[in-house]
């Protein structure tokens, strides 16, 4: 059951923002979707998309420009919080990049996490199919992209399940978080100490392994101006993971942008079009 708590009308279509109690967090959880104009007339593709740390499912609609071009592709744009909120675990909210907004896209194992902190089962599972069920929205034609931590889920997601997520992009994405400090930090306190366990959460260690290629490809952008392009983010790993792998990969480096939504903006039109290329086949 879905609880619509917002609508407005943008660019021939609607941008809502949902609410639901979700099985797999345990907890009310809430995101947003745009359904462009063609969602009137018949199911349309769409498009998952995860943020980054701090964020919520509203950050992406008001920040990154995409309806616009969601509309004239006719693709839905769909995206969840960041993790649970209201756990009342201890210290969930003590950092901004562990816990409270900061759910990395993983499903905990290890406790007091392991409860609600679920969030790759409800974003492959649950939130896909209370979309697809409920809304005008083509299950058999999905994609996946996202920004950052979220950058991470969806190469993740994509990799692990490319019968479900048919096409996939990513901004500046933690692209091995199991050699980042951002990575280890989350992965030790959601997952435990087996740095072996990490790895199925670890795109640049998923590539090689995946079961399907992406045939149209992965575009991931990066800005060089990323204040954390040197420590967190590690795209030459990826990128060296996946030319190993005969895995498609354009990786762009843009001069002067950083990390925030005025370089997602800069670039949301190709993302988009990068998915339309596959969706709308």
């Amino acid at each position: 059951m879905l609880d619509q708590i917002e609508e407005h009308a943008c660019y021939g279509g609607v941008q809502r923002i949902y609410k639901h109690d979700s099985k797999a967090i345990g907890l009310p959880m809430r995101f947003s979707v745009y359904l462009p104009p063609q969602a009137r007339e018949r199911k349309v593709p769409g498009l998952f998309y995860l943020a980054g740390l701090t964020c919520t499912e509203e950050t992406f609609p008001i920040k990154a420009g995409a309806q616009r071009f969601a509309a004239q592709h006719g693709i839905a744009l769909i995206a969840p919080d960041t993790s649970p909120r209201g756990a009342n675990v201890p210290g969930e909210a003590e950092a901004w990049d562990f816990g409270v907004g900061a759910g990395f896209y993983v499903d905990a194992t290890r406790e007091p996490w392991s409860k609600h902190w679920r969030m790759y089962s409800y974003v492959r599972d649950e939130l896909r199919e209370a979309v697809t069920a409920n809304l005008p929205v083509d299950g058999a034609r999905l994609g996946i992209f996202g920004h950052s931590m979220g950058g991470h889920g969806a190469l993740t997601l994509a990799l692990r399940n490319p019968d479900i997520y048919r096409s996939v992009s990513a901004f500046a994405p933690i692209a091995a978080p199991t050699r980042c400090p951002w990575g280890e930090k989350a992965f030790s306190g959601y997952l435990g100490e087996d740095r072996e366990a990490w790895k199925q959460y670890d795109a640049s260690e998923l590539v090689g392994k995946a079961a399907h290629k992406f045939e149209a490809g992965i575009l991931v952008d990066q800005g060089l101006a990323d204040a954390f392009l040197p420590n967190q983010l590690n795209p030459d790993v990826f990128e060296a993971a996946c030319k190993a792998a005969g895995q498609p990969l354009t990786l762009r480096r843009h001069v002067g942008y950083d990390h925030g939504y005025f370089f997602i903006q800069s670039f949301i039109e190709d993302h988009l079009a990068h998915h339309a290329r596959v969706l709308l086949k």
